[in-house]
């Protein structure tokens, strides 16, 4: 975020047109990690020895990379070249396989150090809205935003499609409201939402959007939707999420998610009118948004103990909306493939700077990366392609 009176945990939710937070990076330019050890003279640091991640007792079995099919050699080649010149930024890297953890690597900070997840964050507040389905408290995905706030009434820019606007047009960034964080002129750009007071309020007034010849119509789009990346429907997505529970939001995820998986440190960014920021910039260690991956890797379960319904997991993961040829969306999961000399479907959470919290189901393998290059050109482009290379050094 530009401006400097911002919190911190919401620093992570916005950013400029020029750079959309979390948008795809369909092909990969960084330069990829060295495969051998670096001669006497290079700007690559020489290889480091491996070792596995040490047990912490925090839910985490640990094991070495090659028990489970990665190869050491290649994780400690990409662990090289994020400490060259030539990576920018990349903060940590956490690698599992079937469960257990098996590389590990902090280059600022340490692993108790709370990583801001920027635009990471929505799929958590995917999570929750799961959850609270499951637990009767949100009917359905089929609710409709506007029947949560009689008080905001009346909207500006009247429109009877507004009172259809749905729980699952939020999840989906197909919304029929004219909000576009890629588009530094959409009067819903999120740059635009934090200098006002309410948040919802600025959602809900929002115009209905039309569609230029450049744009496809819902009806002539896959899956029936038109996505538009848009921060402010997830952050009213929170305000849903209070008034359906009747508690805060920070309070139901500490103890229906955060909580069963073991979380306890966390920082919440929230809006001028004091709701949970679940746009954005939720703080989180590394290992716990690896745990996060690794709840939907297992279909909902962590350490025998279900969380979330297989069922949400399932459609959460599935594509809802085409964003482009490469790349589609699920419930505020972007689904894509990785590698590079062979492809593997993958369902990811995205934020800027590259931050990445990935699972490769043919794999059984879960990657998080997290980086503070913020609004920069291939900051995707960068973590993408070390994903793609763990993918390559894992066994099939």
């Amino acid at each position: 975020m530009k401006r400097a009176f911002v919190a911190f945990a919401l620093a992570g939710a916005c950013s400029p047109a020029a750079t959309p937070d979390a948008a795809p990076a369909p092909h990969p330019t960084a330069p990829p990690p060295p495969a051998v050890t670096a001669d006497a003279g290079s700007p690559h640091p020489a290889l480091a020895a491996y070792e596995p991640p040490v047990a912490r007792g925090d839910g985490w079995a640990t094991d070495r990379a090659d028990n489970v099919g990665i190869a050491p050699e290649r994780l400690m080649a990409i662990d090289a070249w994020i400490r060259s010149p030539e990576a920018k930024k990349i903060t940590s890297v956490v690698v599992a396989r079937r469960g257990k953890l098996v590389f590990e690597r902090y280059y600022d900070g340490s692993e108790s150090s709370l990583r801001n997840t920027r635009s990471a964050t929505k799929t958590i507040t995917s999570a929750l809205v799961g959850i609270a389905i499951a637990s009767k408290k949100l009917p359905g995905v089929s609710a409709t935003i506007t029947s949560y706030f009689p008080e905001k009434r009346p909207f500006k820019n009247a429109d009877p499609r507004k009172e259809k606007i749905t729980v699952e047009d939020f999840l989906t960034m197909s919304s029929l409201l004219e909000c576009d964080d890629w588009n530094e002129y959409s009067q819903g750009n999120e740059e635009r939402m934090y200098v006002t007071e309410d948040w919802v309020r600025f959602t809900l007034d929002l115009p209905i959007k039309g569609f230029p010849p450049w744009t496809k119509k819902p009806a002539d789009s896959r899956y029936g939707r038109s996505f538009s990346y848009c921060t402010a429907g997830v952050a009213t997505l929170g305000a849903v999420l209070a008034r359906a529970t009747r508690a805060p939001v920070q309070d139901f995820a500490k103890e229906y998610l955060f909580g069963p998986l073991g979380i306890d440190a966390v920082e919440w960014g929230v809006s001028p009118t004091g709701i949970a920021m679940t746009g954005g910039g939720l703080g989180m260690r590394t290992r716990d948004l690896a745990k996060i991956a690794q709840l939907y890797a297992d279909g909902g379960v962590f350490a025998g103990r279900r969380v979330i319904d297989e069922a949400w997991v399932k459609t959460s993961t599935a594509p809802h909306a085409q964003i482009d040829e490469s790349t589609e969306y699920g419930y505020l999961w972007w689904l894509r493939s990785f590698g590079t000399s062979r492809k593997a479907p993958a369902f990811t959470m995205s934020g800027n700077g590259g931050n990445k919290a990935a699972v490769v189901p043919s794999l059984g393998l879960v990657v998080v990366i997290t980086s503070t290059n913020y609004n920069t050109k291939g900051m995707h482009e960068q973590t993408d392609r070390i994903l793609s290379e763990i993918v390559d050094a894992t066994t099939p």
